[in-house]
């Protein structure tokens, strides 16, 4: 068996263990294969591209090396979306957010073969890190690109589009900042209609309950396209953060 198939060490749970406390997180980590490809990008790339989390303020100019406006995507899966942003988007720092270690893994190898120097990575609980480490009004866009539906009745409460949610963004978005989520559940993108359009600060960019064609700056994975062919609708929400909220 080759490297690139055998099978890693996975990196430590990521998320922080609460005594007495058992929270309702909106992922499971079924990790799937854990390469030794992946396992040599955490041990030699992490450094480099890697985010640690510490759950205090972060510099992000130290962290990047300057100052510039800031993208965050939370949930980055396989990092397609992330790698074409830092191939196309040079003047604005690139933050990614994942809990699944081999999809961190394969865009480390991505990045580095990119050499690409303006993205760095978290391997850790989004909720945690945009409350502990990323200050309020600090980032100019956030993406959620196709959250885990959790499409049965009983499991909705573990989505990530939830009011106290949807609040923390606004507080992280600069004013004037994009808040754009992309769904392909239509009972997910009306929960988050329910959800934003109620927001104090948020303004939805198509309207009340409105939705736009896929932007230029979000590649349509083969998974979207697949889902295309058999009739599958996909919803981008586009909201703005009012610049007097």
């Amino acid at each position: 068996m080759s490297d690139s198939s055998s099978k890693g060490k996975l990196p430590p749970k990521p998320f922080t263990l609460e005594e007495g406390r058992r929270q309702v997180r909106s992922f499971v980590l079924r990790q799937g294969r854990f390469t030794e490809a992946q396992q040599r990008a955490f041990d030699t790339l992490w450094p480099h591209y890697g985010l640690d989390y510490t759950g205090t303020p972060r510099d992000f100019d130290a962290a990047f090396g300057r100052s510039a406006p800031r993208v965050l995507e939370i949930g980055f899966g396989n990092g397609e979306a992330l790698r074409f942003a830092a191939q196309h988007d040079h003047a604005r720092d690139l933050i990614g957010i994942e809990v699944h270690a081999p999809g961190v893994g394969r865009l480390l190898n991505a990045l580095a073969q990119d050499e690409a120097q303006h993205v760095r990575l978290y391997h850790h609980d989004a909720v945690e890190v945009l409350r502990n480490e990323i200050a309020d009004g600090a980032l100019d866009e956030i993406r959620i690109y196709f959250p885990d539906p959790w499409h049965k009745k009983r499991h909705n409460k573990r989505r990530l589009v939830q009011p106290e949610f949807a609040n923390l963004l606004v507080a992280k978005l600069a004013p004037g900042g994009r808040l754009h989520l992309a769904t392909d559940w239509q009972d997910y993108a009306e929960q988050m209609w329910d959800v934003l359009d109620a927001t104090p600060g948020l303004v939805n960019r198509a309207g009340p309950r409105g939705s736009v064609e896929r932007p230029q700056w979000r590649p349509q994975t083969h998974f979207e396209t697949r889902g295309q062919k058999l009739g599958h609708g996909v919803w981008d929400l586009l909201y703005d953060r009012s610049r007097d909220s």
